[in-house]
């Protein structure tokens, strides 16, 4: 006579990769809600049109749920809310990851759009760093000062701890090159932020902590 096999309990499940950050100053009030393990919805509002399209690609292409209200002294321009907006998501995205076991760690990118091409390389390495070199070739896309992409990506890898390398390698529209940066940032988060099965629970460094 066979026994029957007892069905085993369901392994637990991992912690939600979810955080909500707020940052309120004289300049500008933020808040940043992220689910890392999200499918790319978004709820952008900071009263910068091309920095909400940017920010959305952020959202679609790392598969990152993101949540971003902004009010900021936009009757000055836009620094000040593109900054703290890069901080303050740079803070969520640090505290939804968490301890980092399991963590791919790395991710790269490259994407294209039309004649422009963009690579984005990151690395969670508990190390602020960004190096980012991209020649737009017009100081203004829509409202959006294009000098303000820089200030953006400082304000993140110095809150969330990440090295950062962004390349505009070619381009002659400063829309696609800001858009295929932006989509590269994507890609390679996403590919960082993935959770390896064969390393769970290791800390991807030598080191045994980031």
């Amino acid at each position: 006579m066979t026994t029957p096999a007892t069905a085993s309990a369901p392994a637990p499940s991992a912690s939600p990769r979810i955080a909500e950050v707020s940052r309120h100053t004289a300049e500008t009030k933020i808040t940043v809600r992220v689910n890392l393990d999200g499918i790319g919805q978004a709820k952008l509002a900071t009263g910068i049109g091309f920095f909400d399209h940017m920010l959305d690609q952020i959202a679609r292409h790392g598969l990152i749920d993101l949540d971003i209200l902004a009010e900021g002294d936009l009757h000055i321009d836009g620094h000040h809310t593109v900054e703290d907006v890069g901080i303050t998501l740079g803070q969520a995205v640090a505290q939804a990851v968490g301890d980092k076991k399991g963590l791919r760690r790395y991710g790269h990118a490259y994407v294209p759009l039309d004649e422009a091409l963009s690579r984005v390389v990151v690395d969670f390495s508990g190390r602020p760093g960004l190096q980012m070199h991209v020649p737009f070739k017009s100081g203004m896309i829509g409202s959006f000062d294009s000098q303000l992409a820089y200030e953006f990506f400082q304000g993140f890898v110095n809150h969330a701890f990440v090295t950062l390398h962004i390349d505009n390698l070619r381009g002659d529209n400063a829309h696609h090159q800001a858009e295929t940066v932006f989509k590269a940032f994507a890609r390679a988060l996403r590919m960082a932020l993935e959770i390896d099965p064969r390393a769970a629970g290791v800390i991807p460094s030598t080191k045994g902590s980031l």
